[in-house]
Protein backbone atom coordinates (compact mmCIF):
# COMPACT_ATOMS: atom_id res chain seq x y z
CA UNK A 1 0.00 0.00 0.00
CA UNK A 2 1.11 3.58 -0.51
CA UNK A 3 2.26 5.57 2.50
CA UNK A 4 3.13 9.30 2.45
CA UNK A 5 3.97 9.40 -1.25
CA UNK A 6 4.05 12.86 -2.85
CA UNK A 7 2.12 13.19 -6.08
CA UNK A 8 3.60 15.09 -9.06
CA UNK A 9 1.76 18.17 -10.25
CA UNK A 10 -1.37 17.38 -12.19
CA UNK A 11 -2.81 19.27 -15.12
CA UNK A 12 -6.08 19.45 -13.14
CA UNK A 13 -5.59 19.43 -9.36
CA UNK A 14 -9.08 18.43 -8.25
CA UNK A 15 -9.91 14.92 -7.11
CA UNK A 16 -12.16 12.93 -9.36
CA UNK A 17 -14.32 9.87 -9.73
CA UNK A 18 -13.52 7.45 -12.54
CA UNK A 19 -16.33 5.40 -14.05
CA UNK A 20 -16.03 2.33 -16.26
CA UNK A 21 -18.64 0.06 -17.77
CA UNK A 22 -19.20 -1.75 -14.46
CA UNK A 23 -17.12 0.04 -11.85
CA UNK A 24 -16.81 3.32 -9.99
CA UNK A 25 -13.40 4.41 -8.69
CA UNK A 26 -13.20 7.09 -6.03
CA UNK A 27 -11.02 8.42 -3.25
CA UNK A 28 -11.12 6.18 -0.15
CA UNK A 29 -12.49 7.78 3.02
CA UNK A 30 -12.48 6.90 6.71
CA UNK A 31 -16.05 5.68 6.29
CA UNK A 32 -14.57 2.89 4.12
CA UNK A 33 -12.25 1.51 6.83
CA UNK A 34 -14.40 -1.49 7.76
CA UNK A 35 -15.01 -2.50 4.16
CA UNK A 36 -11.34 -2.16 3.17
CA UNK A 37 -10.17 -4.14 6.20
CA UNK A 38 -12.73 -6.89 5.56
CA UNK A 39 -11.59 -7.28 1.94
CA UNK A 40 -7.85 -6.98 2.59
CA UNK A 41 -7.76 -9.24 5.64
CA UNK A 42 -7.40 -12.38 3.55
CA UNK A 43 -4.09 -14.19 3.30
CA UNK A 44 -4.65 -14.91 -0.39
CA UNK A 45 -4.83 -11.16 -1.05
CA UNK A 46 -1.85 -10.29 1.14
CA UNK A 47 0.40 -12.94 -0.38
CA UNK A 48 0.05 -11.30 -3.80
CA UNK A 49 0.47 -7.70 -2.62
CA UNK A 50 3.87 -6.42 -1.54
CA UNK A 51 2.88 -3.98 1.19
CA UNK A 52 -0.29 -5.46 2.70
CA UNK A 53 0.38 -6.98 6.12
CA UNK A 54 -1.52 -10.02 7.31
CA UNK A 55 -3.65 -9.87 9.31
CA UNK A 56 -4.92 -6.55 7.96
CA UNK A 57 -6.92 -4.69 10.60
CA UNK A 58 -9.18 -1.65 10.61
CA UNK A 59 -6.34 0.38 12.15
CA UNK A 60 -4.18 -0.47 9.12
CA UNK A 61 -6.89 0.79 6.77
CA UNK A 62 -7.42 3.95 8.83
CA UNK A 63 -3.67 4.68 8.89
CA UNK A 64 -3.48 4.23 5.12
CA UNK A 65 -6.39 6.58 4.43
CA UNK A 66 -5.02 9.21 6.84
CA UNK A 67 -1.61 9.01 5.16
CA UNK A 68 -3.23 9.52 1.76
CA UNK A 69 -5.14 12.57 3.04
CA UNK A 70 -2.04 14.07 4.68
CA UNK A 71 0.05 13.70 1.53
CA UNK A 72 -2.58 15.11 -0.81
CA UNK A 73 -2.23 11.90 -2.83
CA UNK A 74 -5.06 11.63 -5.36
CA UNK A 75 -4.12 8.63 -7.46
CA UNK A 76 -5.38 5.97 -5.03
CA UNK A 77 -8.89 4.75 -5.71
CA UNK A 78 -11.39 2.55 -3.95
CA UNK A 79 -13.00 0.24 -6.52
CA UNK A 80 -16.78 -0.04 -6.20
CA UNK A 81 -19.23 -2.41 -7.87
CA UNK A 82 -22.83 -1.26 -7.46
CA UNK A 83 -21.52 1.19 -4.85
CA UNK A 84 -20.01 -1.64 -2.78
CA UNK A 85 -16.21 -1.66 -2.25
CA UNK A 86 -14.42 -4.58 -3.88
CA UNK A 87 -10.74 -3.52 -3.81
CA UNK A 88 -8.17 -0.80 -4.42
CA UNK A 89 -6.09 0.46 -7.33
CA UNK A 90 -3.37 3.12 -7.17
CA UNK A 91 -0.33 4.71 -8.74
CA UNK A 92 2.72 4.70 -6.45
CA UNK A 93 5.02 7.69 -6.96
CA UNK A 94 8.05 6.50 -4.94
CA UNK A 95 10.00 6.73 -8.20
CA UNK A 96 8.50 9.71 -10.10
CA UNK A 97 10.31 8.67 -13.30
CA UNK A 98 8.66 5.25 -13.15
CA UNK A 99 5.34 5.48 -11.27
CA UNK A 100 4.02 2.02 -10.42
CA UNK A 101 0.53 0.64 -10.84
CA UNK A 102 -0.74 -1.51 -7.99
CA UNK A 103 -4.10 -3.14 -7.34
CA UNK A 104 -5.86 -5.78 -5.31
CA UNK A 105 -9.39 -7.17 -5.15
CA UNK A 106 -11.30 -9.09 -2.52
CA UNK A 107 -11.12 -12.82 -3.31
CA UNK A 108 -14.84 -13.02 -4.14
CA UNK A 109 -14.20 -10.68 -7.10
CA UNK A 110 -11.27 -12.51 -8.70
CA UNK A 111 -11.52 -13.85 -12.23
CA UNK A 112 -14.33 -11.54 -13.38
CA UNK A 113 -12.29 -8.93 -15.28
CA UNK A 114 -12.66 -6.23 -12.61
CA UNK A 115 -8.91 -5.81 -12.05
CA UNK A 116 -8.30 -5.24 -15.76
CA UNK A 117 -11.19 -2.78 -15.99
CA UNK A 118 -10.02 -0.78 -12.96
CA UNK A 119 -6.37 -0.86 -14.02
CA UNK A 120 -7.18 0.47 -17.50
CA UNK A 121 -9.14 3.36 -16.01
CA UNK A 122 -6.29 4.40 -13.74
CA UNK A 123 -3.68 3.98 -16.49
CA UNK A 124 -5.76 6.26 -18.73
CA UNK A 125 -6.07 8.74 -15.89
CA UNK A 126 -2.33 8.71 -15.16
CA UNK A 127 -1.26 9.29 -18.76
CA UNK A 128 -3.91 11.94 -19.37
CA UNK A 129 -3.31 13.91 -16.17
CA UNK A 130 0.45 13.60 -15.62
CA UNK A 131 3.47 14.31 -17.76
CA UNK A 132 4.96 10.82 -17.49
CA UNK A 133 6.67 8.65 -20.09
CA UNK A 134 5.80 5.28 -18.59
CA UNK A 135 4.03 3.29 -15.92
CA UNK A 136 5.60 0.18 -14.43
CA UNK A 137 4.05 -2.74 -12.58
CA UNK A 138 4.86 -6.13 -11.14
CA UNK A 139 3.23 -9.47 -10.45
CA UNK A 140 4.49 -12.42 -8.45
CA UNK A 141 5.81 -15.13 -10.71
CA UNK A 142 3.39 -17.41 -8.83
CA UNK A 143 0.43 -15.17 -9.75
CA UNK A 144 -0.35 -15.70 -13.46
CA UNK A 145 -3.76 -14.01 -13.11
CA UNK A 146 -2.13 -10.68 -12.23
CA UNK A 147 0.36 -11.07 -15.04
CA UNK A 148 -2.58 -11.62 -17.40
CA UNK A 149 -4.19 -8.36 -16.20
CA UNK A 150 -1.03 -6.41 -16.99
CA UNK A 151 -0.62 -7.99 -20.42
CA UNK A 152 -4.25 -7.20 -21.30
CA UNK A 153 -3.53 -3.58 -20.36
CA UNK A 154 -0.61 -3.46 -22.81
CA UNK A 155 2.30 -3.87 -20.38
CA UNK A 156 5.44 -5.49 -21.75
CA UNK A 157 7.58 -7.85 -19.70
CA UNK A 158 11.01 -6.47 -18.74
CA UNK A 159 12.46 -9.19 -16.51
CA UNK A 160 12.30 -10.77 -13.07
CA UNK A 161 13.36 -9.15 -9.79
CA UNK A 162 13.23 -10.18 -6.15
CA UNK A 163 10.89 -8.09 -4.01
CA UNK A 164 10.01 -8.30 -0.35
CA UNK A 165 6.40 -9.12 0.50
CA UNK A 166 5.18 -8.00 3.91
CA UNK A 167 2.84 -10.97 4.44
CA UNK A 168 5.53 -13.46 3.39
CA UNK A 169 8.13 -11.93 5.66
CA UNK A 170 10.67 -12.36 2.88
CA UNK A 171 11.43 -11.90 -0.80
CA UNK A 172 10.00 -13.71 -3.80
CA UNK A 173 10.45 -13.47 -7.60
CA UNK A 174 8.34 -10.81 -9.34
CA UNK A 175 7.74 -10.40 -13.07
CA UNK A 176 8.34 -6.75 -13.94
CA UNK A 177 6.44 -4.89 -16.67
CA UNK A 178 6.51 -1.52 -18.40
CA UNK A 179 3.86 0.41 -20.35
CA UNK A 180 5.17 3.37 -22.33
CA UNK A 181 3.09 6.37 -23.28
CA UNK A 182 3.62 5.48 -26.96
CA UNK A 183 2.24 1.95 -26.55
CA UNK A 184 -0.67 3.26 -24.49
CA UNK A 185 -1.48 5.86 -27.19
CA UNK A 186 -1.35 3.20 -29.91
CA UNK A 187 -3.65 0.89 -27.95
CA UNK A 188 -6.10 3.75 -27.30
CA UNK A 189 -6.16 4.61 -31.01
CA UNK A 190 -6.60 0.97 -32.02
CA UNK A 191 -9.42 0.44 -29.51
CA UNK A 192 -11.19 3.60 -30.66
CA UNK A 193 -10.89 2.55 -34.32
CA UNK A 194 -12.15 -0.95 -33.51
CA UNK A 195 -15.18 0.41 -31.63
CA UNK A 196 -15.96 2.84 -34.44
CA UNK A 197 -15.69 0.09 -37.08
CA UNK A 198 -18.11 -2.15 -35.20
Amino acid sequence: MLQDIPTPTRHQPQSCVLETERLRLRKPMLADVKAIARLANDRQVALNTRRLPHPYRQDDAADYIKALAASGHDTAFLIELDYQPIGMVAIDWRNPAAPELGYWLGVDYWGLGFATEAARAVIDFAFEEFDIAQVVAGARVANPASRNVLEKCGFQWTGVELHRFEALGGSTPVDRFRLSRGVWSSLKSWNATTRHAS
